[in-house]
């Protein structure tokens, strides 16, 4: 038997794959794509994501490639937030096209072991107490797995959701962006070129290979129907409209559009069957959050489906994984649909909300902070089970234990780590089997941390218990 099967080999179900093999849970992920899509919806990893790569050891190939953008927008704001600002080691967003943010999580996973299989399409599951069967057809032929779980990754027309019976209630699309992957022959200047007006918006974007991305929003694109395929010429109007040039664009290798339809699973667990990624969450691409958010969902699994196969799970907690992943996905859909209004505020009063906004970012610190730590999940907090010390739930920054030693690190082998910032030689108690223990020469002199004696932080970086004594 299959221990984990995972419907779709894209982002979210490869970072779930890899997770899994830290534990050493034989994993098979089923790819309907014989081939890498060319195309990258998704451009942007966040900082929490840059977290969550260094603390497995693996952020060092995509930090090479992709390119550094010290700021974030909301909605298309004129002012910028200042990643600059935040607690963590990657304050900016990294630009690197999903095409080989996919590659090199494909190789991440294949080498802890996990078995990828292109070209393999899910048509089917049914579950019974004991695993779940699901019907595949491959290369070869139909064929049936039998697992004791299954994982749906398997994006927004999810198969998986639908054969397990979930709900997926939302609304329908009512205004649509655009895109195009182009040649500039008189690209603008910078990271990042941006221009919004009664008109609409537009942002510019260079990626690898002597492209540009164009994306943006106008009037015309509002309504309920698709408005047709994306022409070149299409395009260059926009563009000229927005921007008063069309930076001398040609040889499109991608034009698309994109609708604001909003969805989320009713429950991201129906008994031995799991939903992560966009199967779980469909939403406008405000703010390049979504493959961030399936990688953080990915992440808080990975290690409570490990423990619940291993037999060395407490009661409940792969349950929590809803319990806890559920409003992530509920807040994310929020912050998507105000975005969108923002970016569609295209009337006098339109405009006016959006001049206020910016000017809030500008000269408001702690407002244009708040609003980056929730763009960049940094301030993504679990709301504990029990009363439990104020840290209890958030994500833990990355924790100077001394010389040449840092949580990160620690957190590498994907076990839970117990933190003793006493100094004294004897470990206190470790309420968790495998857990890493570490003595640290000090407090950490952040506030929230310097009264803190001993931790306890979880496979996915957040805290499970912190507590000024030795005992939790």
């Amino acid at each position: 038997m299959e221990h984990v099967v995972i419907a779709g080999g894209g982002p979210t179900g490869l970072w779930l794959a890899a997770e899994l093999r830290l534990a050493g849970t034989p994993v098979t992920v089923l790819e309907t794509r014989p081939e890498r899509d060319p195309h990258s919806k998704a451009l942007t990893l966040h900082p929490r994501t840059l977290e969550i790569l260094a603390f497995r050891g693996v952020a060092e190939p995509f930090l090479a490639e992709g390119r550094r953008i010290p700021s974030g927008h909301f909605g298309g704001l004129d002012e910028r937030m200042d990643f600059g600002a935040l607690d963590t080691p990657y304050p900016f967003t990294l630009a690197l096209p999903q095409a080989r943010t996919e590659e090199l999580l494909e190789a991440h996973a294949v080498a802890s072991g996990a078995d990828v299989r292109r070209g393999h399409r899910v048509t089917g599951l049914t579950q019974d107490e004991d695993g779940v069967t699901l019907g595949v057809t491959g290369p070869d032929g139909p064929y049936t797995l039998r697992a004791a779980f299954a994982v749906g990754c398997d994006g927004t027309r999810s198969t998986v959701r639908e054969a397990a019976g979930i709900a997926f209630p939302g609304t329908d699309a009512t205004t649509w962006g655009w895109l195009g992957d182009v040649v500039l022959d008189d690209p603008p200047p910078g990271a990042v070129y941006a221009a919004s007006g009664p008109a609409g918006g537009i942002m510019v974007v260079p990626l690898p290979g002597g492209v540009h991305r164009i994306v943006g929003g106008d009037p015309d694109s509002n309504g309920p129907d698709h408005p047709g395929e994306l022409t070149l010429d299409a395009l260059r109007a926009k563009v000229t409209r927005l921007a008063g040039t069309d930076f001398g664009m040609r040889d499109p290798s991608w034009l698309s559009r994109f609708g604001n339809a909003t969805r989320q699973a009713a429950a991201y667990r129906e008994g031995r069957v799991l939903l992560a990624g966009d199967a779980a969450h469909m939403h406008y691409p405000a703010g390049g959050v979504g493959l961030n958010v399936g990688l953080q969902d990915a992440t808080n699994l990975g290690w409570k489906l490990a423990s619940t196969l291993a037999g060395t799970a407490p009661d409940g907690l792969l349950d929590s994984y809803h319990t806890e992943r559920h409003p992530v996905g509920a807040d994310l859909l929020l912050s998507t649909r105000a975005q969108t209004a923002l970016m569609n505020a295209h009337s006098p009063e339109g405009q006016d909300l959006r001049t206020l906004l910016s000017g809030l970012i500008a000269g408001v610190p702690e407002f244009s902070r708040s609003l980056a730590e929730r763009l960049s999940a940094l301030g993504v907090a679990y709301p504990p089970a029990t009363l439990g010390h104020p840290l209890t739930g958030h994500r833990a920054p990355n924790l100077e234990l001394g010389p040449g030693t840092d949580l990160f690190t620690l957190l590498r082998p994907g076990r839970h780590v117990l933190v003793d910032f006493t100094g004294a030689p004897a470990p206190a108690p470790v309420p968790a089997p495998g857990a890493v223990t570490h003595t640290a020469p000090g407090p950490d002199a952040r506030p929230a941390w310097a009264q803190v004696a001993t931790a306890l932080i979880r496979p996915d970086g957040h805290v499970a218990w912190a507590s000024p004594s030795r005992q939790p």
